[in-house]
């Protein structure tokens, strides 16, 4: 322990909040006040955080009967387009390489809490309160940039200067928790460091996570474009090789300056792959590891299990049973329309794909996000507090978390809390703030708000005479749609034309011609989560990760519709947006079920899809949507993270609206202020407490509503150990590697 100055001296002065808006300007009407029922859901007790619904599930293995050298190929969806974590397109890319290569002086453990990291840290806390809040770090005497310098207080220096606000040049996504420190000093040695906050700061443990080099940090010229492509300096136990856009690959190389346990791998490679294809990569031996849909899982399970091969045999298969064989094993449409030959070698690649597919297994857990119903709140019927609070109660939140996650194995809990999840410490369901499923409640809520079953509905007449439905704002939203989507697939009314009240058509099939979980007639299905290049990771939350997960096949369930409730000539009819390109598939599911529980209460859903570019761009970043399903990854500082997410709009003043990241356009002013008292406390039980009462209120508001915490479902190969499906938890890459040929693991990998 080395002991501090007693008055250390200064290396900068104050600074000042600094604020960026994330998405253009909307027009806000503001939802009227409603009474809500008592919000005992806030909580106070010490346990209701809980353990976590699921563990990770890595193979944990000691590093003695781990392979030394080797090299994994890690597939991403794309390239990262910056290397730079604080830029505003950052993305799970760009966080897992700054993973690898790069300081974090806090990680999370397995429950999402932000734990020391003793590679870079021997010690890190509070010292003073008053007059102001000081932290102190010590260092780890062994931490080194790769240049060879010490990692140290010019380092800190030049990290709070760059996102503190105070220098426009440098393009920031975030400056949170930065723009509050006052001064940072140097300790008794460049390895000490004292961090003054200007105001209490209690989200600390978030700053100097990923810590760049002053090199990095020290000019706007390197901050904003060096950064973005090159990262000379770092200190992990990686090291960025080189970056390949041909191949498509990104390569880190073992770090020979790394002090701590070294790397047991040579390279880790990150690999483009689109995850319609990771099946196939796999199976190639393109990729070791890859995040993939449950259509994947069901495939590798077939292939673990084995597939009998309609081509063997005495006598030849004909063309007819090849290709119905060819339809149920997901061979691919193409190949099932073709004949004869083309179909056999189709048949033939599959099986062999098959056979190379026995060396992988799919390690399974919940990853820290969830899946939300997002509810615009700034136009249309939605505006109306009762109307989202009536839409809330007419959900049944565990049947969709069954839908979703039974089939895969993992804990079907409905998510009851925004602002965390099972296991971390701010959790607390408080979802009976809205109230849970009542059809009663939620019928005398619309009536409240003056829609009326069975109420006449003007029609207008298109050019020609054809009546063209309902007369609305929600038409002139799906005009604009037909514009700006980007290529949209199209959009159906779920429950028209359709006796079943499934959202089906009788043969099956929706009237876009797809099946009931979003497919057409034979496609393969996938499950990718389309937008997550820019939402996954919360680089910073600079979007949001679209997604739902749901059993191939799955149709809404039987129903009877209610009579269609009106109000003033107009019908109540919600547009439901949804991503169209791969992985689209359970989306879809999720969003029949849901449009067929509101069509019990007489609410009408036209479901439409749009290309996965424009999705958030164009429709929830933009407010041009009803409804629209979409997750957030959680934080283990929802204070500081969550509160751009769910900020009332404020007006700017030129006439626009800054909505931040709060795309539902719900807020309140008692919900800024009890995330600006949590953020400033340092007592930790009373910002838990205040946390969970922001949540209550943000549920009794209800301008999103979560659903179920989104399954991590990842293909390793099954000689690799210590990587897999990690939870909370922050990956440990010096230990991943393979296992020694003829160690034994436990059967049981569940870590």
């Amino acid at each position: 322990m080395r002991p501090a100055t007693a008055a250390p001296p200064a290396l900068d002065g104050t600074s000042r909040r600094h604020r960026r808006s994330v998405l253009r300007s909307v027009t806000l009407l503001a939802a009227g006040v409603l009474a809500v029922p008592s919000l005992a859901g806030c909580g106070s007790d010490e346990d209701q955080a809980g353990k976590p619904l699921a563990g990770p599930e890595v193979v944990p293995v000691g590093r003695d009967v781990v392979t030394d050298g080797g090299t994994l190929k890690w597939a991403v969806d794309a390239l990262p387009e910056t290397l730079n974590a604080f830029q505003a397109d950052a993305d799970a890319g760009t966080n897992r390489i700054a993973q690898a290569v790069l300081p974090s002086l806090f990680r999370q453990d397995a429950e999402g809490r932000p734990v020391p990291n003793p590679a870079y840290l021997e010690s890190a806390k509070v010292i003073e309160t008053e007059p102001r809040q000081v932290v102190q770090y010590k260092l780890n005497q062994q931490a080194v940039w790769s240049d060879g310098q010490e990692i140290g207080a010019a380092d800190f220096l030049a990290q709070w200067r760059a996102l503190s606000g105070q220098n426009t040049a440098y393009w920031t996504a975030r400056n949170a928790g930065y723009d509050r420190i006052e001064k940072i000093e140097r300790g008794a040695s460049d390895l000490e460091v004292r961090v003054t906050f200007s105001r209490p700061y209690a989200d600390w443990k978030s700053l100097f996570s990923p810590l760049y080099p002053k090199d990095v940090m020290g000019t706007p010229d390197a901050f904003n474009d060096v950064a973005r492509r090159k990262l000379k300096v770092t200190a992990g136990p990686f090291t960025v090789g080189k970056i390949d856009t041909a191949r498509k690959d990104v390569v880190l190389t073992r770090n020979p300056r790394w002090w701590g346990k070294p790397a047991k791998l040579s390279e880790l490679v990150l690999h483009a792959v689109p995850r319609d294809k990771r099946a196939e990569a796999l199976a190639a031996g393109a990729v070791d590891v890859a995040d993939v849909d449950p259509g994947d899982v069901q495939r590798i399970g077939l292939a673990v299990r084995g597939t009998a091969s309609p081509l063997q045999g005495a006598g030849r298969t004909s063309v007819k049973k090849l290709r119905a064989w060819a339809l149920a094993h997901d061979v691919g449409a193409d190949a099932a329309k073709a004949g004869g030959e083309k179909l056999r070698k189709a048949i033939a690649a599959y099986l062999d794909e098959q056979l190379a597919l026995r060396g992988v297994e799919v390690r399974k857990s919940l990853e820290p996000a969830y899946t939300q119903l997002a509810l615009n709140g700034a136009e249309g019927p939605l505006a109306d507090e009762r109307v989202r609070r009536a839409v809330a109660r007419a959900l049944d939140r565990k049947e969709l978390a069954r839908l979703v996650l039974t089939p895969l194995g993992l804990p079907a809990v409905p998510v009851g809390s925004h602002l965390a999840l099972s296991g971390q410490a701010a959790y607390a369901d408080s979802s009976g703030a809205v109230g849970g499923p009542d059809t009663k409640s939620a019928q005398a809520l619309l009536a409240d708000a003056g829609w009326v079953p069975g109420g006449p509905i003007r029609e207008v007449k298109k050019k020609g005479g054809k009546a063209a439905g309902p007369e609305s704002d929600h038409e002139g939203r799906q005009g604009k749609a037909s514009k700006s989507d980007g290529g949209r697939d199209g959009e159906y009314i779920v429950g028209e034309d359709d006796n079943s009240g499934d959202g089906s058509s009788g043969d099956g099939k929706n009237a876009d011609g797809k099946n009931a979980d979003g497919r057409s007639g034979d496609d393969r299905p996938g499950d990718s989560e389309p937008g997550e290049g820019t939402a996954e990771g919360r680089g910073d939350r600079q979007g949001g990760a679209p997604g739902a997960y749901a059993p191939k096949g799955t149709a809404a369930p039987a129903a009877a519709p209610a009579a269609p409730l009106a109000k003033d000539g107009k019908a109540l009819a919600l547009r439901f947006v949804l991503p169209s390109g791969p992985g689209s598939e359970t989306l879809n599911s999720v969003a029949e079920r849901i449009s067929a529980m509101l069509q019990r209460l007489g609410i009408r859903t036209t479901i439409t899809k749009v290309s996965d570019e424009s999705y958030f761009k164009d429709h929830i970043a933009s407010g041009d949507y009803d409804l629209a399903l979409y997750s957030w990854p959680s934080s283990a500082f929802p204070a500081t993270d969550d509160r751009p997410v769910f900020a009332k709009p404020v007006p700017a003043a030129d006439g626009s609206v800054n909505v931040e990241q709060n795309y539902t356009r719900v807020g309140t002013d008692q919900v800024d202020q009890l995330f600006d008292q949590a953020a400033a406390t340092l007592d930790e039980d009373e910002a838990v407490s205040l946390i969970r009462k922001a949540d209550a209120r943000i549920w009794a508001a209800a301008g999103s509503i979560p659903l179920y915490q989104r399954p991590q479902l990842v293909a390793v190969r099954k000689n690799l150990v210590n990587v897999g499906a990690f939870g909370f938890q922050t990956p440990v890459y010096e230990d991943m590697g393979f296992l020694k040929k003829g160690a034994k693991v436990s059967a049981s990998p569940q870590g």
